[in-house]
């Protein structure tokens, strides 16, 4: 990432070019990332290739002003801290669904972050309604932030995690993902990417969604043809889009995304 690519991303995030990597900037980026750049899987519906390259996300996610899943948003939210003096680790995971049960390998990217004052932090600006701020990677007791509470865990024996050095992420008791300690590269996360965006099982193929955080510190969301703002206390309004012309103002205003056609669908396997 150049200087200029690097001042376009900071401009994108609202953010000055900081002095140090240090704990507070690393918090301050984190959350302005999850307000400015939303959590979508469009491209899936749009039949646009989904690249797992430093360039192509550039120019998707600050030249386009679009946002992505996991991989993309991880990725390049990784080398910009990189690029910032942070030292980063990409890290591989299995997000839990149904009945407790572990998705793919590579079925998720998180970042390990370490700061030049606050040791090490698990940064994941990835993973739809997650923690607003980076949690302490070696803490083992509850992490109260806005987007719920948070545990890093050690995996259970039992499941196999435990003898590999597995972290579980548990929100509000829940389990939501489980961690490998083992450094990554993002070209490894390339069939965890192909798989989501074409496989029948995954439920990005099977779902539109594009959300962010609010700046009051709850959330808007558009699913389909239904937008959702909550509230920081959990309050909700919900709107039903009638039209595709309503349907694009709200990417254009809620999310700052100029689309040219309504995804839909399935329809992305129909364009490629």
């Amino acid at each position: 990432m150049d200087t200029a690519e690097l001042d376009a991303y900071l401009r994108r995030l609202g953010a000055e070019h900081p002095a140090w990597p240090t704990l507070d900037v690393l918090r301050e980026l984190h959350l302005r990332h999850l307000r400015a750049v939303p959590f979508e899987n469009l491209s899936i519906h749009l039949g646009e290739e989904i690249v797992l390259e430093e360039k192509q996300l550039l120019d998707k996610v600050v030249g386009e002003r679009r946002g992505g899943f996991c991989f993309e948003l991880n990725g390049l939210f990784g080398a910009l801290l990189a690029a910032l003096g942070y030292d980063v680790t990409l890290l591989a995971a299995r997000v839990y669904g149904e009945e407790g049960r572990l998705g793919i390998p590579y079925d998720h990217l998180a970042l390990r972050v370490r700061t030049v004052d606050g040791g090490d932090w698990l940064a994941d600006v990835g993973f739809g309604a997650n923690s607003h701020y980076p949690l302490e990677f070696e803490e083992r007791g509850e992490q109260e932030d806005p987007g719920g509470t948070f545990r890093v865990v050690e995996a259970d024996r039992e499941s196999g995690g435990r003898e590999f050095g597995d972290l579980d992420v548990l929100r509000d008791g829940k389990p939501q993902y489980r961690l490998e300690l083992r450094p990554r590269a993002l070209g490894d996360f390339v069939a965890g990417a192909w798989w989501h965006s074409t496989s029948p099982a995954s439920h990005f193929t099977q779902s539109l969604v594009c959300s962010r955080v609010a700046e009051g510190g709850g959330r808007i969301t558009l699913s389909g043809r239904t937008l959702t703002v909550t509230s920081a206390a959990g309050d909700r309004e919900v709107t039903e889009l009638a039209t595709d012309g309503e349907v694009l103002a709200a990417y254009r205003e809620q999310f700052g995304m100029e689309l040219g056609r309504v995804p839909e669908v399935g329809e992305g396997r129909r364009v490629r």
